[in-house]
């Protein structure tokens, strides 16, 4: 930057000299510029196309072997290990087979770990997700024909059984039964949501989902986390009942269940009971002692590998009607291309996936990132997110993003960098090439076990309610209407209701915000509110006056109401009586019909010839509030009272002046705007004394 030329002096005081603004581009010239530079192909620019689209290539090549790679095998050998139960469990979520959930691991862990910018992160299934696509493909189900009570997991081997009510199918499935039916609907769904991700990606949005605020996805994981226990229940019981959709899916749920009571399956209950207390000490023990264990203990695989050998040689099924997992095939299915008509049909479902789904992700990375000292590009994030859901979704996969838990697995484990997504990657493959077989006998209230297991951390949030709301009651309201309307009516509906109510606490917030009248403190130059501090000395006939908000067209109200409550004077109506000849009303006396003479009179009735208005806190100004100062000041000047404005921002300064409210000259400017509130103080007390000294020499 080149040297600035020192402060001018005017009258003994230092005078602000404002720079020439450079010259700007007019819009359509600076769209022909970027269109033009985002056209221009050349080798440097294509490479540069490459490394940003691939991190991969950038920070693979500065790898250090002996410093991390011991770090990313462990940690990538733990999730992986951890996966594998996960993934057949959260299939009872998505209402999908398990070899579905092994192939979303499988390759959202490869491609995350080409694209990812966050080093830690864990992108796969997550239970959220999986819960609003078990919902969608639920629904399409039912209209689809096929009974929607009918759970995919089971003995049969792709079986599926039409509704009797029902005799037409859509979307030619005539040849296609449930499980064909249902992943399907998966994937087309998952396909408009990566759409979705990546094009926000490319419109560089990822700060959308920062709207999404903290107490709003902690709601709504309470709420969501709620629903997935409730759908869980039945399994625990070994129960079946009709599976309730729409508003009130959770009471309806649990009336069933009551209802239902007395047919559980006592195998099932018991073994639903031995690993619920297996899997909570365990878990309770791990975070108690989790700084003297090197890696966590797997206690989600060792339960599977238990259970699974206790039903195969007990023949839990046979003997006593336990479900079970049933057939999981191996290797790969091949790949399909989404049915268009089904992705038209879920387009508005996609869209909550795609938010729900960028907000973790983004969130989590970033918190990640600071936490180890390195940055993350949310519209990276929001590409790698969104080709995790673009691509397999021809691979037969579902809906993914970032999962907390077992992100904070990864960083315990000594994860360095997402080569470790590599090595889980390779431990699903194992399975899906090899072991899925074993585990037909497994029985699904031992799955139904890990997931209610794994909901701890969401069910634990509402302890922290009481200290949110002593926080901020906005945001306590925030997280309850978002768990409240997730329970009551559905996860879309919580997530609506969670970003209405942000909004609205937002507004809410600039709508009426905090105004006060200022006060000297001592003898320094600084002022507080005189209501909140004691021992401040009231500038003598000076009003100084406070409004902790932007001034716009919502607030321009309340903005007049509380300057006029706080000094006493309702400017416009006394303007008003004025130039129609009547009395002007002073704290609600009649002052009656007075002439100003020399302009004392009357500011004297008042209590004071000056308003001064801090502008430190005032963000910004649109029209409404720029005709709210006008008016004002015109209404003051009718009254012979003289407004002032104190610390305005630059882009608050730039508003009054395109406004027309400081006038065309920089002498008008000057005697409008000050540096501070006691040099506008200091300059109105010199004002009326020059006012008086001349009155006295007539």
């Amino acid at each position: 930057m080149d040297a600035s030329p020192e402060p001018q002096q005017k009258g003994g005081t230092l005078v602000l000299v404002r720079r020439q603004p450079p010259v700007s581009q007019g819009l359509l010239e600076t769209l022909k510029a970027r269109m033009k530079q985002s056209c221009t192909c050349s080798m440097p620019c294509v490479q540069a196309l490459v490394k940003n689209l691939f991190p991969v290539i950038y920070w693979l090549r500065q790898y250090r072997p002996k410093e991390y790679l011991a770090g990313d095998v462990m940690s990538g050998l733990v999730i992986g290990i951890i996966l594998v139960p996960q993934a057949i469990a959260y299939s009872l979520l998505a209402g999908l087979q398990p070899i579905y959930s092994l192939y979303t691991s499988f390759f959202a862990n490869l491609i995350y770990f080409l694209m990812g910018t966050s080093r830690h992160v864990n992108v796969g299934i997550f239970s959220l997700l999986c819960l609003m696509v078990g919902q969608v493909v639920d629904r399409e189900l039912q209209l689809a024909g096929f009974d929607p009570s009918q759970d995919s997991l089971g003995p049969k081997d792709n079986d599926s059984t039409l509704n009797n009510s029902t005799t037409t199918l859509v979307f030619g499935l005539q040849d296609c039964g449930r499980d064909c039916h249902a992943i399907r609907i998966a994937t087309a769904l998952t396909l408009v949501t990566g759409l979705y991700q990546v094009l926000m990606g490319v419109l560089r949005l990822g700060f959308v989902s920062t709207y999404l605020s903290q107490p709003l996805l902690d709601g709504f994981a309470m709420g969501a986390s709620v629903t997935i226990l409730t759908s869980q229940v039945k399994h625990l019981l070994g129960v079946r009942i009709p599976r309730h959709q729409g508003p009130g899916m959770v009471v309806y749920t649990w009336l069933s269940l009551l209802q239902s009571v007395g047919q559980a399956n006592m195998c099932d209950m018991v073994t639903s009971a031995m690993c619920l207390g297996v899997l909570i000490a365990a878990k309770e023990l791990s975070d108690r002692y989790r700084h003297y264990l090197k890696v966590p203990v797997p206690t989600e695989l060792l339960v599977i590998v238990v259970a699974t050998l206790v039903s195969h040689f007990g023949q839990l099924h046979t003997r006593f009607g336990s479900s079970v997992a049933g057939n999981i095939p191996t290797g790969f299915v091949a790949p399909q291309v989404p049915d268009p008509k089904i992705m038209w049909h879920v387009a508005l479902d996609a869209i909550s996936l795609a938010l729900v789904g960028s907000a973790f992700s983004i969130s989590l990375a970033e918190m990640f990132a600071r936490s180890h000292g390195y940055s993350v590009h949310a519209n990276q994030e929001l590409l790698a997110v969104g080709c995790c859901n673009v691509l397999p979704a021809f691979f037969h996969c579902f809906a993914t993003s970032a999962a907390l838990s077992k992100t904070l697995v990864k960083t315990a484990t000594g994860c360095q960098t997402q080569l470790s997504s590599v090595v889980s990657a390779a431990v699903v493959l194992l399975v899906l090439l090899v072991l899925a077989p074993l585990f037909h006998d497994l029985q699904r209230c031992v799955l139904a076990c890990i997931i209610v297991v794994s909901l701890r951390g969401a069910l634990r949030k509402v302890k922290d309610l009481p200290q949110l709301w002593r926080l901020s009651p906005a945001d306590a309201l925030v997280w309850v209407a978002t768990a409240a309307t997730c329970v009551l009516v559905s996860t879309e509906a919580g997530l609506l209701a969670g970003v209405f109510f942000s909004l609205l606490s937002l507004a809410g917030r600039t709508q009426r915000p905090r105004a006060a009248l200022l006060a000297r403190i001592g003898d320094s130059t600084f002022y507080e509110d005189a209501t909140e501090f004691e021992g401040l000395l009231p500038p003598p006939e000076v009003r100084v006056f406070r409004f902790t908000g932007p001034l716009y067209y919502a607030n321009k109200d309340f903005f007049l109401h509380s300057l006029y409550s706080l000094t006493g004077l309702d400017a416009g109506h006394s303007a008003t009586r004025k130039e129609k000849g009547r009395g002007v009303d002073v704290d609600g006396q009649d002052m009656g019909s007075v002439s100003s003479g020399a302009g004392l009179v009357i500011p004297l009735a008042f209590g004071f010839h000056t308003v001064v208005i801090d502008c430190a806190p005032l963000l910004f100004l649109d029209v409404a509030g720029m005709a709210t100062l006008k008016d004002l000041q015109k209404n003051y000047k009718a009254l012979d009272i003289t407004l002032l404005l104190a610390c305005c921002s630059p882009s608050v300064r730039d508003s009054l002046r395109k406004g027309g409210f400081l006038g065309e000259d920089q002498e008008a400017e000057d005697e409008l705007l000050f540096p501070s509130v006691h040099s506008a103080v200091e300059a109105a007390r010199a004002r009326r004394e020059e006012l008086v000294a001349s009155d006295s020499a007539f």
